[in-house]
């Protein structure tokens, strides 16, 4: 692990995995992760060559909390980590709640941002058009309804959230995957260094994703973009992904039929392989 420090003084702590000269991949976690959230067999991206650069968004893990953020805050992020390691272009990949900002990315770094692979991505809170909470399960209704009331009533819903059990949380039809004893792993590591120095990235996270606007708008994205979502999903239903793949040009929609939100961990290689191949 180490330091990024951003123009505004903040800490963002950063991972590396895979091939040190490998193709640089920036990966957006999603929510509540951290900069240890990935696919959980390393290996995976020494067989494709990869570089994958992860980190922790403000308030979660090591850096530092930026109240009232918004995703498109993630480009400047991005764009401080990339200028550190000295990455000229490259490829953003990012998963549930982190797919949002891998878009942001895209939206703000057309110089630098190559490609993007989103998957089980949510849409804008404020999307024209989209019932936003139709067929989420009620739990993401009410972190939805809680974040447009404020930070307070965030932080008392999310407060009983992080006392259960993180396989509590979800649906019966993502046990499947999430009963993997190396995704077990991986993701109780990374929620646990999430919330290690609080609420504070989860609840920022939450109002950025369920109650303010994006800050962007993803039609004006212009590299190319993949999405991938389970037809399965309550916790972001596809609708989400539907609505997104309308309006950003080009946008290739892949939709999994038996997959719901965890089913993103069994695509992910083919996702990594797009993005690489897309890269060269």
């Amino acid at each position: 692990m180490y330091e990024v420090i951003t123009n505004d003084g903040r800490t963002l702590a950063v991972e590396e995995w895979g091939v040190p000269d490998g193709t640089a991949v920036v990966y957006c976690h999603g929510t509540p992760m951290s900069r240890l959230a990935r696919y959980p067999d390393d290996e995976l991206f020494g067989t494709l060559g990869i570089r994958l650069i992860t980190y922790d968004r403000p308030g979660y893990g090591k850096s530092t909390p930026q109240r009232g953020r918004r995703v498109a805050d993630a480009a400047a992020d991005i764009e401080a980590i990339a200028s550190a390691l000295s990455l000229n272009r490259f490829p953003v990949f990012g998963v549930s709640g982190g797919g949002g900002h891998a878009l942001a990315a895209a939206a703000g770094l057309p110089d630098r941002v190559t490609a993007v692979g989103v998957m089980a991505c949510t849409a804008p809170r404020d999307a024209a058009g989209l019932d936003w909470t139709a067929g989420m399960m009620e739990d993401n209704q009410a972190s939805s309804v809680a974040a447009a009331n404020g930070r307070e009533a965030l932080a008392d819903h999310l407060a009983k959230a992080e006392s259960s059990d993180l396989m509590s949380l979800v649906p019966p039809a993502e046990q499947a995957v999430l009963q993997r004893p190396d995704i077990q792993r991986m993701l109780s590591t990374a929620f646990a260094e999430a919330l290690r120095p609080g609420l504070d990235g989860w609840i920022d996270d939450e109002r950025a994703l369920y109650a303010l606007p994006w800050g962007f708008d993803p039609s004006t994205i212009r590299v190319p973009v993949r999405l991938w979502h389970g037809e399965l999903d309550t916790l972001v239903p596809v609708s989400h992904s539907v609505w997104l793949a309308e309006r950003i040009p080009d946008a290739l929609l892949v939709r999994e039929p038996t997959a719901a939100h965890a089913g993103h961990f069994l695509a992910t290689p083919d996702m990594l392989r797009w993005l690489v191949a897309t890269e060269g």
